[in-house]
């Protein structure tokens, strides 16, 4: 075989005098010989040949092979990984899971309970599969399940759960995100609208303790943008337009502007680091303070610049209702049905933590007779802020909204229409809002809900009327949003009208029978209206005359609040809605 000249070279050197070779010498084994590494490359080139035969037949007959990736979590948690699709899918058991898309975003102390928003697309097994978890200071770990759970396909879902010991943090028992210590109700900005008209940015507030119907001082705040606000150096400012009860409007800086440009391509406000651009309320002057806030500023419609006509923009829809309601469900389908028969076209209800199925009966009427949105309000005492967010949600597609309560139903008594009452006045720029008379119903000797409905049901009332309510153009009103009682302020040289009680009026159902009636006193939505078991504003107007502030029933409740009797309402429901097969009603 032959040598080559390096290897001839290798053996000159390891021959020594003593004929002891270099190997042995110096402790090195001499080279293997060429044959030898021939073969050893052979031998290695078959064993990758085999091994690529051997996974290519494992991936022919229908297993492929994965790298596996060895990890130091649990396994319980990696099974609830893999199976999070399934649990969503086929709606099984899912305790003890984790759910990884299941992100904590923010967490709120209210009086009574905690609320956890959680991020959008977050889908939550049943109540009973899950729990809300504390974390206390000696490293134990309270549990308790939840109290209410409330989903949007298009929004947050939100988890309301027990009050837990002052400022623990709480996670839940399906998540991986960390423990939120949630932040008081009461001092807080909770949510923020992008107005692209002005290129501003509308908070919502609790806090600032503003008076009711009064515009506040402006030059007193600012608004703050960032994604941490408790970083100044991090964030940017700038000044407030108005400021008034629970509404502040600011000017939406440029860089924040093309900030959430850049992000809402995906609708995710958020950076890499999973933080969202936040907007809140600081005080100017010495001792100023930034309200915490879990505002992250959302888009409204832009404008339809493709509808606007010669003289003004049509709209969508000639007549909306926005509503704030909670455990109203059983009178939902009359109210809806009712309205949209006399030409109501789109509705705004917005759930103040309704706990009585509203989502199952809003899921039976037929969407494409009924264009009804449910948003989520969780905020306690909010109603005038809840009108003022409906009102801007309302104005690129609503000529006009009425701003009325699920008790309450729009009447003609002298047999118009509600088209031609807004026909008329839809010609008269300058009127921005409508405001009809309410009559209180009372409860016409009933003791029992009807199973018919309201409309027919209740046909005795007060003489005279207690108030008004209103119809606006969102468009008419005053940039400030201030409204009190269902009526706002308008723009400057914008007027009101008061509608002829035999033209148009309001049927309130206002004093029902005592099982329904006591509800109210569980709270009242609006935020400069004291509950009625409060010891304050006794002689309102807010409350039933002579009940005081204990909710136990009088023994005459039946017969009062009965002066007039009116049937008007009542033969126009069954006139236009029984069925003459049956006689039944269509709720």
């Amino acid at each position: 075989m032959a040598i080559s000249a390096k290897e001839r070279k290798l053996s000159r050197l390891g021959s020594g005098k003593g004929g002891g070779s270099f190997g042995a010498r110096g402790g090195h084994r001499p080279p293997p010989p060429a044959g030898a590494r021939r073969r050893l490359f052979a031998a290695f080139f078959a064993f990758l040949c085999a091994g690529a035969v051997v996974f290519g037949g494992v991936h022919a007959i229908g297993a492929s092979f994965r790298p596996v990736l060895m990890t130091a979590w649990p396994s319980a948690t990696l099974n609830a990984l893999s199976s999070e699709r399934r649990v969503q899918q086929a709606g099984g058991d899912g305790a003890g899971t984790v759910l990884p898309s299941v992100q904590i975003r923010h967490a709120v102390a209210l009086p009574d309970h905690v609320l956890l928003i959680l991020r959008d697309g977050s889908l939550l097994p049943a109540t009973a599969q899950f729990e809300c978890l504390y974390s206390v200071a000696n490293s134990t770990q309270l549990r308790h399940a939840p109290l209410l759970v409330a989903t949007l396909p298009d929004g947050p879902s939100l988890v309301h759960c027990p009050a837990g010991p002052s400022g623990v943090a709480v996670s839940l028992s399906l998540t991986q995100s960390p423990p939120v210590t949630p932040l008081p109700w009461d001092q807080l900005v909770y949510t923020a609208l992008l107005d692209s008209r002005d290129n501003s940015t509308v908070l919502f507030a609790k806090g600032m303790n503003l008076r009711p119907g009064r515009l506040g001082v402006p030059s007193r705040y600012e608004c703050v943008f960032g994604r941490d606000l408790s970083k100044p150096k991090f964030v940017v400012t700038s000044p407030v337009i108005s400021a008034a009860q629970e509404t502040f409007r600011c000017v939406t800086p440029a860089r924040v502007r093309r900030y959430l440009r850049m992000t809402a391509d995906g609708s995710n406000n958020r950076n890499s680091d999973g933080k969202p651009m936040l907007v809140s309320i600081r005080t100017k002057g010495r001792g100023s303070s930034t309200l915490p806030s879990i505002a992250e500023p959302e888009p409204l419609p832009r404008p339809n610049r493709h509808r606007r006509t010669r003289h003004r923009q049509q709209k969508a829809h000639s007549m909306c209702v926005c509503t704030m309601l909670r455990n109203q469900a059983r009178f939902l389908r009359e109210w809806i049905s009712y309205h949209s028969h006399i030409g109501v076209q789109r509705w705004f209800i917005y759930d103040n933590n309704s706990d009585d199925d509203i989502e199952q009966v809003l899921n039976t009427m037929d969407p494409s007779a009924y264009n009804v949105t449910r948003h989520l309000w969780p905020w306690m005492k909010s109603q005038e802020a809840g009108f003022a967010h409906c009102a801007l949600r309302a104005r690129e597609s609503c000529e006009w909204v009425g701003f009325i309560d699920i008790d309450e139903f729009l009447h003609f008594p002298g047999n118009q229409t509600l088209q031609y009452v807004l026909q008329n006045y839809s010609s008269k720029p300058r009127i921005g809002e409508l405001r009809t008379s309410c009559h209180s119903f009372g409860t016409s000797g009933r003791t029992k809900i009807p199973k018919k409905g309201v409309t027919t049901a209740y046909t005795c009332r007060l003489a005279a009327p207690e108030r008004h309510k209103s119809i606006v153009r969102p468009d008419a009103l005053n940039p400030s949003l201030i409204n009190v009682v269902h009526h706002f302020h308008l723009k400057e040289g914008i007027k009101y009208a008061n509608v002829g009680q035999g033209v148009m009026l309001i049927n309130h159902y206002k004093y029902q029978v005592w099982e329904v009636f006591k509800d109210k006193f569980s709270g009242r939505v609006a935020t400069y209206v004291a509950d009625w078991q409060d010891e304050e504003n006794v002689g309102s107007r807010d409350r039933a005359p002579g009940l005081g502030t204990k909710p136990v029933e009088p023994e005459d409740w039946p017969s009062r609040f009965c002066e007039v009797y009116d049937t008007g309402l009542k033969d126009f429901v069954h006139k236009e809605f029984t069925d003459p097969q049956t006689g039944n009603l269509p709720w």
